[in-house]
């Protein structure tokens, strides 16, 4: 039986990612060290190839996308961009916690609790998680294969959350800028429970560096790994 690998990758670096604030719906750009941050990695990681490229429409992502395919002009879905923080957008955490009321609530995931002209967490994953079935669609109904979504933190998080296997909750599926996750998909699969295979991470080392060792691409534990996103961050 045929199947499909779908790529997931988070955008590079942005100002609002140093500064630490919220910047869901607005249009930050990379920065110039995001820039340099995902040039590098290409150079020295290898990422997937593309049959096709999608890409949330904000600046961020199309940049990553144009800087690691740069031969492919990216399918923009709106469905991808990242949440819509409302009032929170630009600010801190710390500030929120001094500032808006809601924002603890907010934080700890009550129901139905949104930041003011923002979505609710209900909200944002049905619209990620409408987009991304109609993507995956696509890709069994044409055969394509080696499809790439680049797109923000969160909506990683959230589509993992709800189709990936092994099952975990959001917050254990975190990813750092320029990185991201392979996922297999199978008709039988999708049409049993709309469930995908994580199968491995991304950027992987080339494989005359891996000397045969097992490599399974970054993770958060650096000393037993041998990709430290670190490096492209300073």
């Amino acid at each position: 039986m045929k199947t499909y690998r779908i790529h997931l990758i988070r955008h590079g670096i942005t100002q609002d990612n140093l500064n630490g604030v919220y910047a869901g719906h607005t249009d930050t750009p990379l920065c110039q060290e995001g820039r340099e941050q995902i040039e590098k990695m290409k150079e020295d990681y290898i990422y997937p190839q593309a049959s096709f490229v999608f890409s949330s429409p904000l600046k961020r992502c199309t940049q990553t996308a144009e800087i690691i395919y740069p031969g492919i002009k990216p399918l923009i879905i709106d469905g991808l961009t990242e949440y819509n923080f409302g009032e929170f957008e630009g600010q801190s955490a710390e500030e929120l916690h001094e500032k808006q009321p809601l924002f603890d609530r907010w934080l700890k995931g009550e129901k139905g609790i949104a930041p003011p002209f923002g979505e609710s967490n209900e909200e944002f994953a049905k619209r990620v998680c409408e987009s991304f079935v109609k993507i995956v669609d696509g890709i069994l109904k044409s055969g394509s294969d080696d499809v790439v979504i680049v797109t923000h933190g969160g909506v990683i998080s959230t589509i993992l959350a709800n189709f990936a296997i092994p099952e975990a909750s959001a917050a254990e599926w975190l990813t750092p800028q320029g990185c991201g996750y392979t996922l297999l998909a199978s008709h039988f699969l999708w049409m049993q429970g709309h469930k995908l295979e994580a199968i491995k991470e991304i950027p992987e080392l080339p494989q005359e560096e891996t000397k045969g060792n097992y490599y399974d691409g970054w993770d958060y534990y650096p000393n037993d790994d041998d990709f430290d996103i670190s490096e492209y961050l300073n």
